[in-house]
């Protein structure tokens, strides 16, 4: 009896099947009825261009354009409708896709057809863009384009219209400088274009048009980023990046005390970290952890999109919560202040029973879903089969799913930003002493903060994948809600991964925080020595200082611009290169640094005296001297004869030998020479912050200008409505450009005694080489395999033009004791420079901004 009812229903399910395939069928023949393909009679001028020269990928573009008499077919009235109209949806199908309701997930369209009447004539025009990014097979417009066939090279292009088959078709191929065998009756050929004579399709070519062979630099990007050799590339870049982190981390939990180079007096071995819990230990934590985790998301992301994402998911959540507790962001940085009793630990224990309860809380809420799929009424695999879409309680599943595996990343991220700023002294005072007293309102407010990101994150991704369904599935039949639901459901499973990588891949914004607050460590320690001791004080960075400088200006300045030097695998190769490179920078500054030329005048050998006020004070009357002279020479010198004037000049030049120690300076650098060399402040580290914060201000137009290049690329431009994380990485870079921007100004500022050059805009380019060296081997390589790099000299341009602005404002700020007798900050730094060139500086600043605009007309006006 079982198996008789198990037939019938056996049945009843072929029996439907039928009935939905039969009425499916019926529909679709039902509409190309409709369409009345047989009254379409026309011309049609077809064209396939294919563009490779300075660009990434190879581009592909299809222009159509189509003619029809208006009383030839009933609908063509209808295409000049509105384009949100269901009858100009009906008409334009019927005209281009015809029987065709496949999803075009490869084509790109600039803008929707444009349709024109033209007296008894209706006229269309049809553009779609395409770029060859992997082995794969292409469709837009008309045209096929089939990838290789197994260990082959060349690419077949076919025109396979779904439409217009009764329509006379001019057909035109433009293939730049690739190979190409063309096939069919051609009317025209050479070696770029190839024209096919007016007839129907299927005469042009009743196979296939065109076999277009890659050159190897455009078929390598298409190897690689299906290989194992791409995520290697990147993770070479987070082994070096770490590795230098981590010796960095190892050689601060020393004591060290090697002033800078050939500083006089006694090495004194002062350690920097209160024992195993300073901040070298969680340094090196996240350098090995970085590296870990770098390495399990390129193994995911490696792997083909997964029907099953929730084991994925559950690894993700694990390891957000597990990378919260080792960061424990409650920890407190052993320093005298917390020595003492107190009620730290109570205190400590708060803010952890906090911590691991928000989130705690958030990775349950993330498993929940995970195991307990059926309770919001999910497969196992958390994907729905086609056409089934989530109802409201599933997709209330996926976005709790994905906020919450996205706020743990960003809540670890938080937390290992938070333990390196505190330890390492770069949060205020206020923010410390509120987190001591009210952790629950502060994480939070931390959390609140977080999840205000995550749904930012969360938002781009249903506003692209909206997006990527209107452009995939445009004029289909498909274009259903139930198929519109289904296509978001399955990204919104695949979120927290996507977001993960993204986050991920700017982590390196911790190692950069971990490495500034090294150095405010040694420049406390520094501090402590010479107020205690007395001794000297520190003509620049010590030495592991210098490793330091060196990491953070190849994270911030170096990696910003690594992103326009053509393959990732670069990245490994271009840190190391830009520590090398300006390690050799201040190899030169040895010998060609002011101070180092005059033996280290300024290193303050004298303890307790007020060495920069005499020093300013003497600069003073070297410039009322000069003004002075110059009076003479015109014969108003107002009874002071030219002689006086030089003999004071003499004993200012008398004084500048006996502060060199006996060791007469060259005649060309003089005391206003060395004040503008020692910089505005005391300390190098100082200097670095004011640094840090000239070139912040200064960069903010430049990197809105930047930003514009990049987003007005037409690859980039075509993404942006549609990459999940195009508009987030809008911001990020953004942020990203005013971080290199600071970062270069601070090292600037670190290094300002150490560069070599005598005017401040030497010092700007002998920075701005450290990073050229390498970028020119980048360049170099980028034309090499045909690519542009414009917007890496773009960027180098930049670059050297803030530092330039960086370097002349802090002239103001060393001699802003004589702020007081000019009227504006401009107006002494005309007086500054007029005794060294003021002409000569305001050219060079005009020829960097002439390039730089250059460069930009090229981008602006060149499709």
């Amino acid at each position: 009896m079982r198996g008789v009812l198990r037939w019938r229903l056996l049945s009843l399910l072929v029996l439907a099947v039928m009935w939905w395939g039969c009425g499916s069928a019926e529909a679709h023949q039902r509409m190309h009825e409709d369409c009345q393909e047989k009254q379409l009679h026309g011309t049609v001028d077809a064209a396939i261009r294919f563009r490779q020269h300075g660009r990434n990928f190879v581009e592909v573009s299809s222009d159509m354009t189509v003619e029809i008499p208006v009383r030839g077919w009933s609908m063509a009235n209808q295409l000049t409708f509105s384009e949100n109209s269901a009858a100009y949806r009906k008409a334009m199908h019927c005209l281009l896709r015809g029987p065709d309701n496949e999803l075009r997930k490869t084509e790109w369209r600039p803008s929707d057809p444009v349709a024109t009447s033209n007296g008894d004539r209706v006229q269309v025009m049809y553009r779609s863009i395409t770029w060859i990014r992997a082995r794969q097979t292409y469709r837009l417009g008309p045209w096929e384009i089939r990838k290789p066939r197994e260990n082959g090279t060349k690419w077949e292009v076919y025109l396979r219209p779904t439409t217009l088959r009764n329509a006379r078709w001019s057909v035109e191929a433009e293939l730049g400088d690739l190979d190409f065998e063309h096939y069919g009756q051609t009317s025209f050929a050479d070696r770029t274009t190839v024209m096919w004579a007016t007839q129907s399709p299927g005469g042009i070519c009743p196979g296939k048009c065109i076999e277009v062979d890659l050159p190897w630099h455009r078929s390598l990007p298409l190897v690689w980023d299906q290989s194992i050799w791409k995520p290697a590339g990147i993770a070479i870049w987070w082994v070096f990046a770490s590795g230098v982190l981590a010796l960095a981390a190892r050689r601060a939990r020393r004591p060290y005390g090697s002033p800078a180079v050939a500083t006089p007096g006694p090495v004194r071995r002062v350690g920097v970290f209160g024992g195993e819990q300073g901040l070298a230990q969680p340094v090196l934590q996240w350098a090995l952890l970085s590296v870990a985790v770098a390495l399990t998301l390129l193994l995911f992301l490696h792997r083909p999109e997964p029907d099953n994402p929730g084991p994925q998911m559950l690894v993700c959540i694990a390891v957000g919560l597990t990378l919260i507790l080792v960061a424990r962001p409650w920890h407190r940085p052993a320093t005298p202040r917390t020595q003492g009793p107190d009620d730290s630990a109570s205190r400590r224990r708060r803010q952890a029973y906090t911590v691991i309860a928000f989130a705690s809380v958030m990775a349950a809420a993330g498993a929940l879903v995970i195991l307990g799929h059926g309770l919001f009424d999910l497969p196992a695999s958390l994907v729905l089969p086609k056409p089934k879409a989530p109802d409201a309680l599933g997709t209330a599943g996926y976005v709790l799913a994905g906020l919450a595996t996205v706020w743990l990343w960003l809540a670890a991220v938080a937390a290992w930003a938070w333990r390196f700023a505190r330890e390492g002294g770069l949060v205020p005072a206020g923010w410390s002493r509120r987190w001591d007293e009210r952790p629950v309102l502060c994480v939070s407010a931390a959390a609140a903060l977080l999840g205000l990101v995550a749904g930012g994150l969360l938002w781009s991704l249903l506003w692209t994948t909206d997006n990527q369904w209107e452009r995939v599935a445009w004029l289909v039949d498909e274009n259903s809600p139930a198929a519109r639901a289904n296509y978001v459901g399955k990204n919104l499973a695949n979120f927290s991964l996507t977001e993960l990588t993204w986050i991920f891949a700017y982590s390196w914004f911790l190692a950069g925080i971990a490495l500034l607050a090294l150095l405010k460590l040694h420049f406390t320690a520094q501090r402590v020595r010479v107020s205690s001791e007395m001794d000297y004080i520190p003509f620049g960075p010590d030495k592991p200082d210098l490793l330091l400088l060196a990491a953070l200006f190849s994270l911030t300045v170096g990696m910003r611009g690594a992103r326009f030097a053509s393959y990732n695998a670069q990245y490994g190769i271009w840190f190391v290169l830009n520590i090398l490179s300006l390690f050799a920078v201040l190899a030169a500054g040895r010998r060609w640094s002011v101070l180092s030329r005059t033996g280290y005048l300024f290193h303050m050998h004298r303890p307790g005296a007020n060495n920069r006020g005499e020093l300013m004070e003497k600069v003073h009357q070297y410039r009322n001297l000069n003004h002075q002279l110059k009076l003479a020479d015109q014969g108003r010198a107002g009874g002071v004869t030219g002689e006086e004037l030089e003999e004071q000049l003499r004993g200012l030049r008398r004084w500048l030998v006996e502060r060199c120690l006996k060791k007469s300076p060259p005649c060309s650098i003089s005391i206003l020479d060395v004040a503008l060399a020692w910089g505005p402040e005391t300390h190098w580290w100082h200097n670095a912050r004011r640094g840090a914060r000239l070139a912040f201000c200064f960069g903010i137009p430049a990197s809105f200008i930047l930003i514009y290049v990049e987003s007005h690329d037409q690859y980039n431009g075509q993404q942006l409505p549609f990459e999940p994380t195009a508009v987030p990485n809008l911001v990020a870079g953004l942020l990203t450009f005013q971080t290199a921007w600071a970062g270069a100004g601070f090292v600037l500022g670190a290094l300002w005694r150490l560069l070599p050059g005598r005017h401040s805009t030497v010092r700007a380019w002998s920075l701005t080489f450290a990073y050229v060296m390498p970028a020119v081997l980048a360049a170099l390589f980028t034309r090499f395999v045909d690519s542009n790099p414009a917007m890496l000299l773009l960027y180098s341009l930049v670059m050297l033009f803030i530092l330039t602005l960086t370097g002349l404002w802090m002239d103001t700020w060393t001699l802003k004791e004589e702020r007081q007798y000019w009227p504006s900050r401009f107006a002494l730094l005309v007086s500054i420079h007029r005794l060294r060139g003021m002409s000569g500086t305001v050219a060079y600043l005009l020829a960097q901004l002439v390039a730089v605009v250059a460069i930009l007309k090229g981008f602006i006006t060149i499709p």
